[in-house]
């Protein structure tokens, strides 16, 4: 069917660096300035590309456009783009354009006829779904509306049946359900060989492909990791540190799915970081080039907080009715949930920059909120995205997961379901101490304590994220479950009570009042006073911390108190548990399928959310009273955020967390691989190929140190001429405490790179400024500023852009400095701003005296000038200039890799000399 284009009659508006250009309905060019432009699109609604950033680059206001990121985002959901007006372009197999206004105004009107003549294009049935959609849309005041639905062959009409022509959106009734099948038989144990391993590889890189030996030795160097494990409680461990372009990736894959199919059981393959698993996830296609193969045998496992909730988008399609400007938001996520892989919000197939035009509430809001699922309860189970990642991760080969999940899973024994894995890879291990440190802590402060009350009662009185909770709490959730059954619903009755001595909806208005209700506010008040009394400066604007003891006399009165209303919490939260499982196994002949599904899920879950979290809680008052374990290490605290509070309350920690994770581990891994580009510190002055305590280090960080058997350690080299392709300069002349020298010599120094320049940052208070002293002059000199922090847009988003345009700049913390994939001369010049020192806390205090003192500290920081550095070259042919902005320790310089050598200069020389190194290119 050939439909004819119907392109709006609107202007066009395209807003750069260097100035804006208007094309009005006649066709005529126009180059206004800023506040004109921003008057221009007062007056009448134009397509542009991304209208919270035009907005913010002519400082005005947001108003209606034609969004073009919106109109992709309908034509191509669940593909990513990059949202700029060349992202489009390079998206939709455009050439790109000049990088003028005028050029790219002329393109919006390009983009525009590609994408609705896609829709025009589309068969029957999908034109059909995407009509159903477009029309709610449409009539919602969706400005693309007309049209869209003109080139879906269709026109706006009238209805006198609303609820029939929302029926389109209900996109949860055309999603495959699962289905249950038998549970896996346990995998075999045969194990990997060398030969096998490399051949793997082969494989994997194809006929055309460099061959690297590095990377077939670290392949076969991993195989320990799968072979039969020889004793109970002790895995085969591998610590393999592997260098920036080693191919480390492609490396484990090898081995893992060899292990895989020969033996048919799942490893499971953990990152740090999103963008990793996103990058893995592609580097799986080479394993799996027919998607159909891959989506059987590759699940990509997330949890609950980053999945989309069906119930949740219902919520939406209900407020929508009654908000015709939600349309939009609920058109655009329908589209999406129809063609995701696997539901994925945060690191799958959603667009980030979607949160910045949607809002939170209509887009990542419709998460998987903790206490809010529903299980076998709910009426989209059968089709929930979460349920079918966990029953297809039982029967695939390889799952790609996040250390959190693992971590929690190992420790709870199982999340979803009582499955846990045997053979894992671990990448990014260097953050594997942190992670556990994560999984492993306990906190009795007022955000937890209050989510608690809020997963047993449900959403009371307020909003969440702009709307209101639709939390049901464990009595509504549990009706079904223990209805008839007296025992039971009086243990459930029992704990709703107890559960309202749990910090309501605004304890944080109350504290500060000094207004506390219930025991543990009146704790929490206390904490709060105890830190305000013993740091020196209770109003700075970061987050303040004490030592719990000696504790203030007053607590003698309120700890008493706060047991007793935990016991009470705890008692018919052990009742309830103890009364399903036992009908679960006296009742077997006349309990449904349906029901025994949610029985089990309810047992584990008040093991897991109430009985375990509370234990802590009462394990952790009683020790204010006998001392802090060994172990542990406890402190008073009020977390800040630009000056604000947004918790506080009472702090466990483990001080070596790889213990709780080493004996979890245990009881059920066989394998473990744990790889990294950055696992060893070769310490001060001594050969890091050759030193045992650089490996003694490395287990520590990556986990292994406490594993009944030592792990096999392997390291490959970088196959990278450092020496040749990087120039490392530390400053020595700037003053610290001035923030206008910083940004000074930042500036200056990313000029001399003409951009692909990553700035890093200690403290976002100090990114902040820079940024602001920063964006008028490099946007003067045509360098686009990205900053985290700043942007309102996510990381991963941030990162695509930054890699995307080739001379950009980009402002960033840990999570920037941490597992991004920049090749080429979109990345050529890093800069920190200060060493990177730990952050000087309490939890800090407590490991620097237990691992080494000055040591530990110097290890930390040499670790993460380390990971920044490997950001700079990944590929042979990449050049590039580190700079640090400050005096750096001779004892911290062997960050740097072998034949390094870091220059100390003042910075006029390092920006003169930066400006000669990027001449030679």
């Amino acid at each position: 069917m050939s439909t004819a284009i119907q392109l709006p009659r609107v202007p066009s508006l395209a807003v750069t660096l260097q100035g804006c250009a208007w094309i009005d309905t006649d066709g005529e060019f126009h180059t206004p300035t800023p506040a004109e432009a921003a008057q221009l699109w007062a007056n009448e609604p134009p397509i542009l590309c991304h209208r919270v950033w035009a907005a913010q680059r002519l400082r005005c206001e947001q108003h209606a456009a034609f969004d073009l990121l919106e109109l992709f985002a309908f034509v191509h959901p669940a593909v990513f783009c990059v949202p700029t007006i060349p992202g489009l372009c390079a998206a939709l197999e455009l050439p790109k354009p000049d990088e003028d206004a005028d050029s790219l105004a002329i393109a919006l009107m390009d983009i525009t006829r590609i994408l609705l003549g896609t829709l025009a294009r589309l068969d029957g049935q999908e034109q059909k779904r995407a009509r159903d959609i477009a029309l709610p849309m449409a009539r919602g005041g969706w400005l693309w509306g007309a049209s869209v639905m003109a080139a879906l062959g269709a026109e706006i009409t009238p209805t006198d049946t609303p609820a029939a022509d929302l029926r389109g959106l209900k996109v949860w009734e055309r999603l495959k359900e699962w289905e249950d099948s038998a549970p896996p038989p346990p995998a075999d144990n045969l194990p990997v060989s060398d030969k096998e391993a490399r051949a793997r590889l082969t494989e994997l890189l194809g006929s055309g492909a460099e061959r690297r030996p590095s990377q077939a030795d670290f392949s076969a160097g991993l195989t320990h990791g799968f072979a039969p494990r020889e004793t109970a409680d002790a895995p085969n461990a591998v610590l393999a540190e592997a260098g920036t372009g080693v191919g480390k990736t492609l490396g484990y894959i090898a081995p893992a799915s060899v292990w895989a199919e020969k033996n048919g059981g799942p490893v499971w393959i953990s990152t740090y970081t999103r963008n990793l698993q996103r990058q893995l996830d592609g580097e799986l296609d080479k394993l799996y080039p027919d998607p159909r193969d891959k989506a059987r045998h590759v699940v990509i496992r997330k949890g609950r907080e980053n999945m989309v909730c069906l119930l949740n988008l219902e919520d939406l399609l209900d407020r929508a009715v009654r908000e015709p400007r939600a349309m939009t938001a609920l058109g655009l996520m329908c589209r999406w949930v129809e063609k995701t892989r696997d539901g994925a919000m945060i690191g799958g197939d959603f667009p980030g920059w979607l949160v910045h035009l949607l809002g939170r509430p209509h887009s990542i809001g419709l998460t998987d909120q903790r206490g809010e699922c529903l299980h076998a309860g709910c009426a989209h189970y059968g089709r929930c995205f979460i349920e079918k990642s966990v029953r297809r991760a039982r029967h695939a080969r390889i799952v790609v997961a996040n250390h959190a999940l693992v971590l929690v899973q190992a420790a709870l024994g199982g999340l979803d379901d009582s499955y846990v894995p045997t053979r894992y890879v671990f990448d990014e291990g260097h953050h594997l101490f942190d992670a556990a440190d994560s999984a492993f802590s306990a906190h009795l402060t007022g955000r937890e304590s209050h989510e608690l009350r809020r997963w047993i009662l449900g959403g009371e009185s307020g909003m969440r994220g702009g709307i209101k909770s639709r939390a049901r709490g464990l009595k509504r959730r549990a009706e079904e479950v223990v209805a008839g059954h007296t025992e039971a619903e009086h243990a459930l009755d029992a704990l709703t009570r107890a559960a309202r001595v749990l910090p309501a909806l605004g304890w944080e208005r109350r504290l500060g009042g000094q207004t506390p209700s219930g025991p543990v506010e009146k704790f929490l008040m206390q904490v709060q006073h105890q830190v305000l009394a013993r740091v020196d400066d209770p109003n700075s604007h970061y987050s303040l911390e004490c030592n719990p003891l000696p504790l203030s006399a007053v607590f003698e009165e309120i700890l008493p108190d706060l047991d007793r209303a935990f016991e009470d919490l705890s008692g018919p939260a052990r009742g309830l548990a103890s009364i399903l499982r036992h009908r679960l196994s006296e009742e077997t002949d006349t309990l449904e399928a349906s029901l025994r599904t949610r029985m089990e899920a309810m047992a584990r879950t008040l093991d897991q959310r109430v009985l375990q979290t509370v234990a802590a809680w009462r394990a952790m008052l009683k020790d204010l009273e006998t001392g802090t374990p060994d172990d542990y290490t406890d402190w008073f605290g009020i977390e800040r955020v630009d000056g604000r509070n947004v918790d506080l309350g009472y702090y466990r920690h483990w001080i070596d967390p790889t213990k709780p994770l080493a004996e979890c581990l245990a009881e059920t891994a066989h394998g473990v691989v744990v790889t990294s580009a950055t696992l060893r510190d070769a310490g001060h002055n001594e050969d890091q190929s050759n030193n045992d305590s650089a490996w003694d280090a490395a287990a520590l960080v990556g986990g292994t140190k406490h594993f009944a058997k030592p792990a096999v350690r392997t390291a490959v080299p970088s196959p990278f001429d450092y020496a040749n392709q990087t120039r490392v300069f530390l400053v020595h002349d700037l003053n610290r405490a001035a923030n206008d020298q910083l940004a000074a010599a930042l500036q200056s120094l990313f000029l001399a790179s003409g951009g692909g320049a990553l700035g890093l940052f200690t403290a976002i208070q100090r990114l902040r400024d820079t940024h602001a002293r920063l964006r008028q002059p490099l946007a003067d000199a045509g360098l686009e500023l990205l900053a985290q922090h700043v942007d309102g847009l996510d990381t991963s988003t941030l990162i695509d852009m930054f890699r995307a345009e080739e001379n950009s700049c980009l402002l960033g913390t840990d999570a920037v400095r941490d597992g991004i994939d920049v090749p080429g001369q979109s990345l050529r010049l890093i800069a920190f701003d200060r060493v990177p020192w730990p952050r000087p806390g309490m939890l800090y205090k407590f490991r620097r005296d237990a691992f080494g003192g000055s040591a530990y500290t110097d290890r930390l920081t040499r670790m993460k000038i380390r990971q920044a550095f490997g950001r700079l070259i990944r590929r042979t042919d990449d050049r590039g200039v580190f700079v640090m902005l400050s005096p750096l320790p001779s004892r911290l310089l062997n960050a740097f890799p072998d034949g390094v050598v870091a220059e100390r200069i003042g910075i006029a020389e390092a920006i003169q000399r930066t400006r000669e190194f990027f001449r030679k290119d």
